[in-house]
Formats: C-alpha cells, structure tokens, sequence
C-alpha cells in the first residue's frame, strides 16, 4: 500500500519538460548560450559572458520541491557542486520563482539556504521574474545545463536518468551533468547532448 501511495503522489508532482520546448529557442544544443545578468544572493551581478573561458553549469532550483531534496538532502547535488568547481567548472545555481510562489526567496533567504545546505555552488542567481528561466526554457527543478568554454552549450535536460525523489535511486543513476562534464573535459564528443527534465515545474 505504501509503495501504491507513493507512486500517486509521485505522479501527481512530477513533471517532465523537454529540453526543447516554445521557450527553449534562445538556448539550443550546440549555439551559442543566451547571455544574462543576474543577482546573487549576495547582491553581485553575475553574467554568463563573465565567465567565458570556463565550462558553466546552470541548474534550476526550489528548495521546497521534493526532487530538488532528494539531490541536497542526499549530500549528491553538493557533491557535483564541489568535485566540479574544484575542477574550475562554474556552478551557478538559478531561482526562478515568483514572489508569493513555492521556491521564491529574498537574498536573505537564499544565503540561509546555501547555509542550511552546505551547498556549494559559485554562486545561486535570483531570477523572479522568471526572464532567465524563460529564456532557456527551464521547466522542472531541477533542469541542468552545461555550457563549454567557448559558450556553446553542450548539453540541456535532467541531471540523471533515474525521474524520481526516491534517494536510494542515486547510486544506480547514470548522472548526465558529469558525464557530459568529464567526456567534454577530456577531449571527447558529449555522447548524450539532451535528455527530457524531470521535477517539480518551475514556479513563474
């Protein structure tokens, strides 16, 4: 019964965006990323363009939804988030929620998150007008994206292949971030560039 009850709650809250959809236009895989400047939660500006030069990973975010817990209360998002970022990789992560909205927070807010949960992102973006989120067509938390050194952008979809909030399903998930991460690292074709997103839907 348990397991049955589950799965309807699952089915009830998941949801699947494609990676390209009627707001993903401006960001398709292989062109050019679409440029932006947002807030952190520290009140600093950051573009992507500033960070040209280096691979960027953005990754969508609600702390409230529950497969966006499953990645951080796991300890498994601040893991990608430290190996890579110790490798030079810049991991911003983004909040598109809107005020009054699941998800939405101050910048005061969003420093306490990054506290509570030891993340550790370059930096977490506040978006709540949700510009950036439309402009690359995020549409469930968490939607990750990684854009090379030259801007283009390599990959667009779900962090893994495992479209659940279960934890125990992340040590058998094939994580498409570092996949992408490592082969484009060293030298060698992306060998999946896109994947259907799984997750709470943003909350513009």
């Amino acid at each position: 019964m348990a397991k049955i009850m589950q799965s309807i709650a699952l089915g009830a809250m998941l949801v699947f965006g494609a990676a390209t959809s009627g707001w993903a236009e401006d960001a398709v895989v292989g062109q050019p990323a679409p440029d932006f400047t947002l807030p952190d939660a520290n009140g600093q500006s950051q573009s992507l363009s500033q960070h040209k030069g280096k691979y960027v990973v953005l990754e969508w975010f609600n702390n409230e939804c529950p497969f966006v817990k499953k990645h951080y209360g796991s300890g498994n998002m601040q893991g990608l988030q430290a190996a890579y970022t110790a490798k030079g990789v810049v991991w911003l992560t983004i909040a598109s929620s809107a005020p009054g909205k699941q998800g939405y927070m101050t910048p005061e807010q969003a420093q306490t998150v990054i506290r509570d949960r030891q993340a550790s992102q370059t930096a977490l973006l506040l978006d709540p007008d949700g510009a950036v989120g439309h402009l690359y067509g995020a549409k469930t938390t968490p939607h990750l994206f990684v854009i090379g050194p030259d801007g283009t952008l390599l990959y667009a979809g779900a962090i893994d292949d495992k479209p659940s909030y279960d934890q125990a399903d992340i040590p058998g998930a094939t994580n498409y971030v570092a996949q992408t991460l490592d082969e484009a690292m060293a030298g060698r074709p992306v060998s999946v560039s896109q994947t259907t997103s799984y997750g709470c839907s943003v909350k513009y």
